[in-house]
């Protein structure tokens, strides 16, 4: 089953399960509304049944400096990434402790673990969603019901087409759209998918997705000054924002920064990015934000 705040995105999903050869029960609902989605977990449970399962999987990326990012970009992020795990899990917690089972699972990423320059709102969100998740894992110790937090690195699910660009915005998306395609960069979503589903289903307690997010994390630990020095150093390397106002070339999504940047060359080179949108999402766009719960 799954929830999404747009029946359009729930109807390519079913359509995509049809094709799949299953049927998917959907809900609208959006995580960020705490009253209306615990409304919807109870629809659910009246209609469907108990929801033993709930994973928290809605994102937003926006790439570009600090300093071309206004409040508005990091209150959209918490809204969605840290405020949308909270919301799903107190709406699904009564029940799951009542029954004494339940899994939750929260999608979080390796920003949360280590902040990555140019994506500043998105790791502030992340690395309150692993803080959430982690201590939501130690307060149900022996309750029955398990969190999972789950650490992904860059994954091919189309994000170049769906994140939001701030700055100089077609440069911006010259360097994260063949990090978010490239396969030795990122990693097959159907295989992250199916380690999440293991890992959340099994009670883990964490489950990493990638080598290199394995790495980073270890590293990050052992060394965190140099690790630091090294993504002091990226930040160098990436683009400038404009001159004048930082804030003024506004935000645009991958689509539009795409076309800004005209390159055959790194359109070639996101293709895989770009084949997995169509096979994950049915066309290249951007996706809503988004919940799946297992009755």
């Amino acid at each position: 089953m799954g929830l999404a705040r747009s029946e359009e995105s729930l109807g390519d999903a079913r359509e995509l399960m049809r094709s799949w050869g299953w049927s998917m029960t959907t809900y609208v609902a959006d995580v960020t509304d705490a009253d209306a989605l615990a409304g919807v977990i109870r629809q659910v449970e009246t209609e469907v049944g108990p929801v033993d399962v709930a994973v928290h999987v809605a994102g937003i990326i926006q790439v570009g400096p600090a300093v071309s990012m206004t409040r508005d970009h990091y209150e959209r992020c918490l809204d969605v990434m840290l405020w949308g795990p909270i919301n799903l899990s107190l709406a699904v917690l009564d029940g799951m402790r009542k029954r004494r089972r339940g899994r939750i699972g929260v999608v979080t990423s390796i920003g949360g673990k280590l902040s990555v320059p140019h994506l500043l709102p998105y790791s502030t969100a992340k690395a309150g969603a692993i803080g959430f998740c982690d201590g939501l894992r130690a307060d149900l110790a022996g309750s029955g019901v398990t969190a999972t937090t789950i650490v992904p690195g860059l994954m091919r699910t189309g994000s170049q087409g769906a994140a939001q660009f701030t700055g100089d915005q077609a440069k911006e998306y010259a360097w994260f759209a063949p990090s978010a395609s490239l396969p030795l960069v990122s990693s097959d979503a159907s295989a992250a998918a199916a380690r999440i589903a293991e890992g959340v289903l099994a009670g883990r307690g964490m489950v990493v997705i990638s080598p290199l997010a394995q790495v980073g994390m270890r590293v990050g630990g052992v060394a965190p000054a140099m690790t630091g020095a090294i993504l002091g150093l990226v930040g160098r390397l990436l683009p400038a924002p404009p001159s004048g106002d930082p804030q003024a070339s506004g935000t645009v999504d991958g689509h539009t920064a795409r076309r800004m940047l005209n390159s055959p060359w790194v359109d070639r080179i996101t293709s895989a990015g770009r084949r997995a949108s169509t096979r994950f999402n049915g066309q290249e766009r951007p996706a809503a934000s988004s919940a799946t719960t297992h009755p």
